[in-house]
């Protein structure tokens, strides 16, 4: 029996006690939801090795199943040169999936009756794109002329990497040499009217709509978010995804109250040797909110932003975007004339499709993923990743700070992984 006097100060303890981290969604069994615990625990005991080889610091893994939570680990270290464990809620640099969430918000102004997909951008930013040009290049790559574009660029192009507005850092060409190297590094030297004037002086890659080829139409997507709103994309998207799915950590700069759940990579890359980092301080923000790669985030928030698209819009009671607008977004929008170059951007997304913001599987074979037609995702440089399956009411969430080439290997691991867990 517990003293009568003792209670005060048991209160008071449990009081002071910092309070556990709210799941992100309602927790069910495994076997319940057709998960082997030992197919789980093998995930682990993989990830373990690893992390004791030095592969890789640490990880977050979040599965669910039908809207329930069927794992959420964290394995080995947020900071491993501190020796600080990692957690279930570390905040991660989530870069390039950042753009469905700037494509949801996107979606959500053509829902509005603000915008529309296939009218040309410079409606939105005046004076801007209005009569690009793109360049003639010999076999060299060297630039000998340029030729109008064909048509405008459009806000389709944007969100479909089909408007010839690539990323300096992913080619060699005169026009690569142009163009900011990525999204962060734009948003870290250029303000929002600096990066427009800049990509709209230099000539497009490609013809608009001609071929898939990364870049930064999210970027400029996130700015007319912001010309149509009259405020910036974080604070959009604060209001209108985040705090309506109870996405409570994620943003576009770690706030110094939330620095120590902040993971950090590897000091030096595992492949190669050299040294890493993900390129800018997360507790500073950009000069602008970037939509194509600068948000941080959780797995258990990203996880929610997931189960809104898998559920056609909503989660949560909270609809974001209509039932038919959710399905167009996660619906194939590259015809057969479009030159597909998925798997130059990431090898693991080869022969996928793609819809506004994301891929899209159109087969269920040719792919290097195990899942199902009709699965997407799109994951980030940083080493984050994340995809759903409607087809086996599957949602996957993987955080860890892996920004070279290894990657790739722990997105073609942790899929094989999460397959072979799972039962029926």
């Amino acid at each position: 029996m517990i003293r009568t006097a003792l209670l005060p100060a048991a209160l008071a303890a449990l009081l002071a006690a910092p309070a556990a981290a709210a799941e992100p969604l309602p927790r069910i069994a495994p076997e319940q939801a057709g998960f082997s615990a030992e197919g789980l625990a093998r995930i682990g005991a993989v990830l373990d090795c690893d992390i004791a080889a030095g592969k890789l610091p640490g990880a977050v893994l979040a599965i669910a199943r039908d809207g329930k939570l069927v794992h959420l680990q964290a394995y080995g270290y947020r900071d491993k040169a501190a020796g600080a464990p990692m957690t279930t809620d570390a905040l991660f640099s989530i870069a390039s999936m950042t753009k469905p969430m700037t494509a949801a918000a996107t979606l959500a102004l053509v829902e509005r009756g603000d915008l529309v997909l296939d009218e040309p951008v410079s409606t939105y930013l005046p004076g801007r794109f209005a009569e690009s040009q793109v360049a003639v290049l010999d076999a060299s790559g060297a630039q000998t002329g340029t030729v109008p574009a064909q048509r405008p660029i459009t806000t389709r192009d944007l969100l479909t990497h089909t408007s010839g507005l690539v990323y300096g850092g992913r080619g060699t060409t005169a026009v690569h040499k142009l163009y900011p190297a990525g999204s962060v590094a734009a948003a870290r030297s250029l303000d929002g009217a600096q990066f427009l004037d800049r990509l709209s002086a230099a000539p497009l890659l490609n013809q608009p709509g001609a071929v898939w080829d990364y870049g930064f139409g999210l970027d400029v997507a996130g700015l007319v978010v912001e010309a149509l709103n009259h405020r910036g994309l974080d604070a959009v998207l604060a209001d209108t995804l985040f705090a309506p799915l109870g996405m409570v950590d994620t943003g576009f700069a770690v706030p110094e109250a939330k620095a120590d759940r902040y993971a950090r990579a590897l000091p030096d890359d595992p492949v190669t040797g050299r040294p890493q980092d993900l390129g800018y301080d997360a507790l500073k923000p950009g000069r602008f909110a970037c939509g194509g790669g600068c948000a941080i985030s959780t797995a258990g928030d990203y996880l929610r932003f997931a189960e809104m698209l898998r559920t056609g819009g909503s989660f949560g009671g909270h609809r974001v975007l209509s039932p038919a607008m959710a399905g167009y977004m996660l619906s194939n929008q590259l015809g057969p004339n479009v030159r597909n170059l998925i798997g130059n951007a990431d090898p693991t997304r080869a022969d996928y499709g793609f819809g506004l913001g994301l891929a899209v599987r159109t087969t269920p074979g040719i792919v290097r993923l195990l899942g199902s037609v009709g699965d997407f995702s799109w994951p980030g440089a940083t080493g984050t990743n994340w995809w759903v399956d409607p087809a086996r009411g599957l949602t996957v969430v993987f955080m860890a700070h892996t920004p070279g080439p290894m990657r790739w290997h722990y997105r073609y691991l942790i899929n094989a992984l999460v397959y072979q867990a799972l039962e029926r």
